[in-house]
């Protein structure tokens, strides 16, 4: 599991908003699951992307964030991929909504994400 602090960062390079160390811990534990990119030996994280279910009809991926630079596009769409077949494969029929910054629009258009014509609406919840 990614550390927190480690998440928080990418948020912010990402241009997200960052949460409090303990709360966000405590939100990736409490996660249906989430998978993340990172180089353990440089200690660095990459990518990441955190999932809750109610298992029934809805799934959110929250916090979907990649390093900034050349392989950011290429970071947006393994995370997207891997979580996409994994919410197909256990959560069949589930609605996905997401939360998600501006750079990876253009990796949830070519994962099959229909993004808003008039612009996204934002669903959030506050840690």
């Amino acid at each position: 599991m990614p550390l927190a602090k480690e998440v928080n960062k990418l948020l912010a390079n990402c241009g997200c908003e960052s949460f409090p160390i303990k709360l966000l811990s405590e939100a990736i534990q409490k996660s249906s699951f989430f998978f993340s990119i990172q180089n353990q030996l440089k200690n660095k994280l990459y990518g990441f992307v955190r999932v809750t279910s109610d298992r029934g009809l809805n799934a959110n991926l929250w916090n979907l964030s990649a390093e900034r630079g050349n392989n950011q596009k290429l970071f947006y769409s393994i995370l997207l991929q891997v979580t996409l077949e994994k919410i197909n494969r256990e959560m069949p029929g589930c609605s996905i909504s997401v939360q998600a910054p501006e750079s990876s629009f253009k990796s949830l258009e070519e994962s099959g994400f229909i993004l808003d014509p008039n612009g996204i609406r934002v669903m959030g919840y506050k840690l």
